[in-house]
């Protein structure tokens, strides 16, 4: 019998509303999208099964409109998402800023919260909220600030009972503006604290899929969460502070679920997967069992041969490596610790034992970066293609093809990078440029990069503040982003210009636990390239570096 809240490609039946919270569970960007995310599943898992809710999921597309091209409905009762008197909305990256100002603008709700005195109560969750709600505070009534999990619970019922009393909107988030884990913008005591699960070494509510579709990104696939946060502490990455301690879930519990849902295959998701001491060991249990599963990328050091060995005879063609900086001095910018050597041995197993395709992932953009780095990595890459030549050999039937996938350097909040600078998007285009002409003579190598105007936009979002409100709304009335800058009044240099050491930033609104000045002094490392310590919840209480010690 499959899980009860895993619903694979099937719909969930249209909840009785009777005495029941209309409640309407948003994903902005269209269903493909939120299949293909773990996170506002999560949210769905613990309100659907709650009997004073009636959930209902929204999806709607990138121009904020329904299936049918109307106002955004249900998925469940194609009831308008206006007559929702809560909507809570997950966005899982910035640029969704925009596909969740035309959704409310498309279900005919005013944008701006000092506009609507009465229901609908908007909420909004999901990763950005707790890196920095400052570009969307002026949308929204209140903010759940940290994880997904059971703490979010009596919120909905509180809600639930006040309004069946006749309650007003603003005596709810009054009453609710100073809990752990709620930031109400303009009533909540600042900072507020974000909500984190089980502070220890395991990850008691690891998130999984409760949808599956053949058009998602994973197509089909049981999404599992294997562990949350991750121990190595790279500069750039917020994953790695804002998701701090890392936690890892525990196999009986992984088994269990899969055995519930018993799905056509299993995407294993994390941010150090070859960190989970029972990753094989599971791998081994799902192939006993005949499943297919597929993984997120690897940290080259994690990979030994005997893993390549039963990848390979599981049918994994596809291998992601995460080499990031294109130097040794860039990686200790990054504080990568990534030992060269390790690397190649991985790209050998790889080679050795008939892997199709590998991926490697690259940053582009790093502080103080300069040609003599890609000079470097062009050596890099040739000894790799040596290594592909002696393992492997030029035949048709085990040649390994190679993409290089490069990303530009986006600094985030709350990581030592919140100081850094962002290049110009000349330069991130010469940038890449550079990498073109390296890689095009390289047989068996192709290069796929980001947009550096797509880079730039989300890096000013991330660190925006209120003022980015009207540029959104902008955005979201007149065609997109390009379009918005071309009437906008305001600076992105403003935003993506390297900060003053004791500059106050508008997302300090929210404490992660991470203490500011060791976030600095990281960012000092990082201008001297050296690295440092990682982060590891078995070492925290003595630790005592960055603050988590205090959760």
């Amino acid at each position: 019998m499959k899980h009860p809240l895993f619903y694979g490609r099937t719909e969930p039946e249209v909840p009785d509303p009777g005495g029941r919270l209309p409640t309407a569970l948003v994903v902005p960007g269209g269903e493909r999208l939120a299949v293909s995310t773990l996170g506002w599943q999560a949210v769905y898992r613990i309100l659907a099964q709650e009997p004073q809710l009636a959930v209902e999921r929204v999806f709607p597309d990138k121009r904020g409109r329904g299936d049918s091209g109307g106002p955004p409905a249900s998925k469940e009762s194609q009831r308008p998402l206006s007559s929702f008197p809560v909507i809570a909305l997950s966005v899982t990256y910035e640029e969704q800023y925009l596909f969740l100002v035309r959704a409310l603008g498309a279900a005919g709700i005013p944008l701006l919260a000092q506009d609507r005195k009465d229901f609908p109560l908007i909420m909004v969750g999901g990763p950005p909220t707790f890196l920095n709600p400052a570009p969307i505070a002026r949308f929204v009534d209140l903010f759940w600030v940290g994880e997904a999990n059971e703490n979010s619970l009596p919120l909905f019922l509180d809600l639930k009972q006040h309004i069946f009393a006749g309650g007003t909107k603003n005596d709810f988030l009054e009453s609710v503006k100073s809990r752990p884990g709620i930031y109400v913008p303009g009533r909540s005591t600042t900072p507020v604290r974000r909500v984190i699960s089980n502070p220890g070494r395991t990850l008691p509510d690891p998130a999984f899929s409760c949808f599956t579709s053949n058009t998602a990104t994973f197509r089909d696939t049981f999404l599992l969460e294997i562990n949350r946060g991750c121990p190595y502490g790279c500069r750039f990455c917020a994953a790695g502070y804002i998701y701090r301690p890392p936690r890892h879930s525990q196999r009986q519990r992984m088994q269990e679920l899969v055995e519930a849902a018993s799905p056509r295959k299993v995407g294993l998701v994390g941010t150090a997967l070859t960190d989970w001491p029972e990753l094989l060991p599971f791998l081994k249990w799902l192939h006993g069992r005949k499943m297919n599963f597929s993984l997120s990328s690897l940290r080259a050091d994690g990979i030994t041969e005997e893993l390549m060995i039963f990848l390979r005879k599981c049918g994994i063609r596809t291998i992601t490596l995460a080499l990031e900086g294109a130097s040794e001095r860039l990686r200790n910018v990054a504080s990568k610790k990534l030992d060269i050597e390790n690397f190649l041995n991985a790209v050998r197993f790889c080679a050795r034992h008939g892997v199709n395709h590998l991926k490697i992932y690259l940053i582009v953009g790093w502080p103080g970066e300069t040609d003599a780095d890609y000079d470097e990595l062009e050596a890099l890459l040739r000894r790799i293609t040596d290594i592909r030549k002696q393992e492997s050999g030029e035949s048709k039937k085990h040649f390994m093809r190679i993409t290089i996938s490069a990303s530009c350097l986006v600094p985030k909040p709350f990581t030592p990078f919140q100081w850094a600078p962002m290049p110009s998007e000349s330069t991130l285009d010469r940038r890449l440029r550079k990498l073109r002409r390296m890689v095009k003579p390289m047989h068996g190598i192709s290069l796929q990069h980001d947009s550096p105007f797509q880079a730039r936009l989300q890096g000013m979002l991330a660190r925006g503040d209120g003022n980015l409100a009207d540029f959104i709304i902008l955005a979201a009335e007149h065609g997109g982003w390009k379009k918005a800058f071309q009437q906008w009044n305001g600076s992105a240099d403003e935003y993506l210009r390297e900060r003053k050491k004791n500059e106050s930033f508008p997302w300090e609104v929210i404490d992660v636990g991470i203490r500011r000045d060791y976030l600095y002094r990281e960012w000092e490392l990082a201008k001297q390239a050296k690295q440092s310590p990682g982060c590891s919840s078995r070492e925290c209480e003595a630790c005592r570096r960055c603050g988590m010690e205090d959760y």
